[in-house]
């Protein structure tokens, strides 16, 4: 860095190049445990997920808070209840906050002085209260993204009532961009795409029996949608979800407050 930042002074690159320089070599060695992509925020705005498992708790711990040292914040997935009493330890003394979402099995390690900006809306719908964790997983990525997250879960195609009142208040609250979650059959993405007017993001899971088991079924049918407008995510994969929801997001965002200051 303070090499760039003397050839910056120098003259002998421009500020972009120093800007695309120090982007690329925003990649930070922690010891023999991994190597953090800090620099991910300031590249695309989406944040590096620690994955807890496989690892020991105590490196996903010593992870997360160098993460959040040096960004503000840390996000960690897939945790079990040691990861969770590891990093409520190591963060004793620290200048954190820890915030844990049970249903996601996702924690978000923040810098008490960390804010969040605001970037846009999303919704995120589930077929089922089986599709509640992986929709939750999504919900925490995108937030922490700086999107405002409307939920509305179990109003899937068995019960296709339930769908439109949330739908509507969804479509009032001008939302960039749907999450749809479902297992089964998959079909409720269809059925949205079907009645809305923004992307909408089809996020299998893996609630199902038999022989379209595992989010099988659900996956197939999803990527064989009839409706146009419906991109499709891999199985229980909630935080591709969520990013994918969040970048709409922010570029809806910024086009609406460009044409904002246009007007003006």
């Amino acid at each position: 860095m303070e090499e760039i930042l003397r050839s910056l002074a120098q003259g002998e690159i421009t500020v972009e190049e120093a800007v695309k320089t120090l982007r690329t070599d925003a990649i930070r060695e922690i010891g023999e445990i991994a190597r953090l992509d800090t620099g991910r925020w300031n590249r695309r705005g989406v944040p590096e997920v620690i994955l807890a498992s496989g690892k020991a708790s105590e490196d996903v711990a010593e992870l997360a808070i160098e993460m959040a040292k040096e960004h503000g914040i840390a996000l960690v997935s897939r945790m079990n209840d040691e990861n969770v009493e590891a990093i409520n330890k190591a963060i004793r003394g620290e200048d954190l906050t820890f915030e844990y979402n049970g249903k996601a099995k996702m924690a978000v390690i923040r810098q008490k002085d960390h804010n969040i900006n605001f970037k846009g809306k999303i919704g995120i719908i589930t077929a089922g209260t089986s599709d509640i964790t992986v929709a939750e997983e999504a919900r925490v990525v995108a937030s922490a993204m700086g999107c405002e997250v409307i939920v509305a879960y179990d109003v899937g195609v068995a019960g296709i009532h339930r769908l439109f009142e949330p739908l509507s208040m969804m479509m009032e609250a001008d939302i960039a961009v749907i999450i749809v979650v479902a297992g089964m059959e998959g079909a409720l993405p269809s059925v949205v795409a079907s009645v809305v007017d923004v992307p909408v993001i089809g996020l299998p899971t893996s609630v199902g029996y038999g022989a379209g088991g595992k989010g099988l079924s659900a996956l197939l049918s999803m990527l064989q949608s009839c409706s146009g407008g419906v991109a499709v995510v891999n199985i229980d994969n909630g935080i591709g979800a969520g990013i994918f929801a969040g970048l709409i997001a922010r570029r809806v965002n910024e086009r609406k407050n460009d044409a904002g200051m246009q007007i003006r």
